[in-house]
């Protein structure tokens, strides 16, 4: 089976329901061919029941103990994580863990602390003196007291802290200790060094950080069941910490995670970079080609349709890209607001799911919606059309060898010819941003003389290929047709 990720979660997910959905889901997951269900951090954020855990207080804290107002996290109980974690593996289906280990927040107490300031916009320039400030860094965890670890977090254990404003604009305090007065070295440019995120920043140069977090790895990996791993906001990490702590977990559970990277960057320079330092460890989201839908969403019959994957992750290094359409981040009202336009998301579903190159994730609101209000503002967004029978074509049909007719601005498509072990298997994805168009395709002895059938219900009649495999596939305006056999319509019921 093809491996299909599905992300079962978005930003404003409901309070205390989310583990109960995804047991009640289980099976239905598993029927639609989903491979690895990512969910989203199980771990108590520093905003109690309200956080949606990329603000993380205590990695240990599962749902457990009282702190920060609430015994739950947002989205339940540990016992609820460990029965929707049971109920999924009960269906066949990986756990994929989110691992957020960039930054901590809402500490316990203050710490006096030397620190310097740095510029926001170039991190590498020093803008005062050191001096000694009141900083947000002592974690010792009072409500768990002391159970699963004894780790007592403090300003050894971090390398900058929060974020200023002074006379000379915007500003970060970077601390001074024993691990120096630089940041650590990550890949890219921006801001100078992009070490620095939020929160508190983790020191991963402390060899009693990075031992901690090894320790809870294997504490979370072997406890809960976790299968594989996404990891959070890597370019703010040195790659040398994630190689230890990866290839420490691949050696010590004799296997190798399935690990996706959450780099955030259009530039695929920096997304190859990132690979090659890995070297394998970890595949990466194709944040260029999120933007490239994003863009085609945006511009129309403007944009050229046939150079969609061009500059793109799936393009110049397929086996690693993992296609999105959007994510938590991008949806609206987010900081990195990048959603894909609801007409081209049947589009961009069909550009990611309905490919041989990259594996595919399927986020939470495009197949279930999802409504929430933000500053007074309704949001409501609707599940993506047809989604359901391309995640069918998928899981039965996608099967032989694929063809590109990627030759025409404003409409493409592609065929997957189907074998001689399963000629019912097979499809042709016709996309338009503009008029109603066609394209006429050969698809081979293969597929010769056979009936096609839309399955999205924009054409009733079916087309009919030559004895040469050939005909002409038509698709309506600003539309997709996915057309299949018609003796393979059960498939996607």
């Amino acid at each position: 089976m093809r491996k299909t990720i599905f992300q079962f979660f978005h930003w404003y997910t409901p309070k205390s329901i989310l583990w109960k959905q995804v047991a009640e889901q289980a099976s239905h997951l598993q029927w639609l061919g989903i491979s690895d269900v990512w969910l989203p951090p199980p771990y108590k954020s520093s905003a109690g029941s309200d956080g949606v855990g990329y603000d993380v207080y205590d990695l240990f804290d599962l749902g457990e103990f009282d702190q920060k107002g609430s015994v739950k996290t947002k989205y339940g109980t540990k016992n609820q994580f460990i029965n929707a974690v049971k109920a999924l593996h009960k269906n066949n289906m990986s756990v994929m863990g989110d691992i957020v280990l960039n930054h901590k927040n809402g500490a316990d107490e203050t710490e006096k602390v030397l620190v310097k300031k740095v510029d926001y916009e170039d991190r590498n320039k020093v803008i005062s003196e050191p001096f000694e400030k009141d900083v947000n860094t002592k974690f010792y965890f009072p409500g768990r007291n002391k159970k699963y670890s004894e780790f007592v977090w403090d300003y050894h254990a971090f390398s900058g802290v929060d974020e200023c404003t002074d006379e000379n604009g915007r500003c970060i305090f970077k601390i001074l200790n024993e691990h120096g007065d630089l940041w650590d070295e990550v890949i890219g440019d921006e801001f100078g060094n992009y070490d620095y995120l939020l929160g508190a920043d983790i020191e991963f140069r402390n060899p009693n950080v990075v031992e901690e977090l090894k320790y809870w790895g294997k504490w979370f990996i072997e406890t809960f069941g976790i299968d594989s791993l996404r990891l959070d906001a890597v370019k703010h990490i040195s790659p040398r910490f994630y190689k230890e702590w990866l290839d420490y977990l691949n050696e010590n559970f004799q296997k190798k995670f399935f690990t996706i990277a959450e780099y955030w960057s259009s530039d695929i320079k920096f997304l190859i970079e990132y690979l090659d330092v890995m070297e394998d460890r970890a595949q990466l989201f194709d944040v260029a080609l999120h933007h490239n839908l994003f863009d085609a969403s945006q511009r129309g019959k403007d944009y050229n349709l046939s150079d969609i994957f061009n500059n793109t992750l799936v393009q110049a290094r397929s086996q690693s890209a993992i296609t999105f359409v959007d994510n938590h981040d991008t949806q609206p009202t987010q900081a990195l607001e990048s959603f894909v336009d609801y007409w081209f998301k049947p589009h961009a579903n069909a550009l990611t799911l309905l490919r041989q190159e990259g594996i595919p994730c399927v986020f939470y609101p495009s197949y279930y919606g999802a409504s929430y209000n933000v500053n007074g503002n309704d949001i409501e967004l609707s599940p993506v059309p047809n989604l359901y029978k391309m995640l069918m074509i998928r899981k039965n049909l996608f099967e032989g060898e694929q063809c590109d007719y990627f030759d025409h601005p404003n409409v493409i498509s592609w065929f997957v010819s189907g074998t001689e072990d399963n000629r019912n298997a097979g499809f042709v994805v016709v996309l338009s941003n503009g008029d109603d168009g066609f394209k006429e395709m050969n698809l081979g002895g293969l597929n010769a003389n056979r009936k096609f059938v839309d399955v999205t219900e924009s054409f009733a009649d079916a087309v009919v290929t030559n004895n040469d495999g050939i005909a002409i596939f038509p698709v309506k305006s600003r539309n997709i047709s996915l057309w299949i056999k018609g003796e393979a319509l059960d498939a996607v019921k």
